[in-house]
């Protein structure tokens, strides 16, 4: 197969590419654009263009309708400009231009960040600028620059010889009870929960029947559990399901609601199991 370039997709997508200013009032908005732009991001779109420029230039097509920058066009309106940097993008067929639309927003989801030498960045960039023009929260921020990692974290500890807490074992902690033992065993549930004590709402989250070390945990830093780790069958998992929402629904009140964690895999078994269990969702 030869690897010469036909001359009609080099002319098409490797023709060279030309900035034009452009009045916001000639770009037309694509009615079937999917990605949404919440309030929060539009104001970070308009905090990097006061801060550094319009840097990212909106693709359109030879018509004037956007193929790829509908935030920052609305973010460019917000800031009362009243032209904008435009790419036209020649010979592609209506198809390209969807798929265009929908890759050039999704594929920079992809990537992620190496967390150290992100750190490292802000951290010295924060001597001058507001770091808000990143576009991390101050939440995120504040977690990533203060973050300090201790080597003991990596260690894990030995099981004690002799646990402190054994099953059936109650502990209260103020307005808290905490119960080590089985969540099938309404009775035990019950007992944590106080005589004639009701639940307006309960949140699950049982094993998923899936493997800890080489699936969920890489490292070995948690044991498995001591069943549903794997081990079960559909069958005998929607039964263990079953039994630990009945009992959970056998000490709420009416109306209440369970929330329950679930990989997707096992999201039927969770299905199944909660309408043999009679239990409402």
């Amino acid at each position: 197969m030869s690897g010469v370039i036909p001359m009609s997709i080099e002319t098409a997508r490797f023709a060279r590419l030309v900035v034009n200013y452009r009045p916001v009032g000639t770009l037309v908005p694509d009615a079937r654009n999917a990605r949404t732009h919440p309030k929060r991001q539009l104001d970070q779109i308009a905090s990097s263009i006061r801060q550094f420029g319009f840097t990212n230039p909106i693709l359109i097509d030879p018509d004037g309708r956007i193929i790829a920058g509908h935030g920052r066009l609305l973010a460019a309106k917000a800031l009362g400009l009243s032209e904008v940097p435009t790419i036209a993008l020649e010979g592609l067929s209506e198809g390209q231009k969807r798929a265009l639309r929908i890759a050039d927003n999704k594929i920079a989801l992809g990537a992620g960040w190496d967390i150290d030498l992100l750190r490292v960045e802000l951290s010295e960039l924060s001597i001058d600028l507001d770091l808000s023009i990143t576009g991390f929260s101050t939440g995120e921020l504040d977690v990533m620059l203060n973050e300090r990692s201790d080597p003991d974290d990596e260690v894990i500890p030995a099981i004690p010889l002799q646990p402190r807490t054994q099953s059936g074992d109650i502990w209260i902690a103020g307005h808290h009870r905490i119960g080590c033992g089985d969540a099938r065993d309404v009775d035990f549930v019950q007992k944590v929960m106080g005589s004639g004590i009701r639940a307006d709402a309960a949140f699950l989250d049982p094993p998923y029947n899936v493997r800890i070390n080489g699936h969920a945990n890489a490292k070995g830093r948690h044991r498995e559990f001591a069943m549903a780790s794997g081990e079960m069958s559909a069958e005998r998992f929607q039964a263990f399901l079953g039994d630990s929402f009945s009992s959970g629904a056998r000490v709420s009140r009416d109306g209440a609601v369970h929330f329950v964690c679930m990989d997707w895999r096992h999201l039927e078994d969770v299905f199944q199991s909660a309408r043999a269990s009679m239990v409402a969702f």
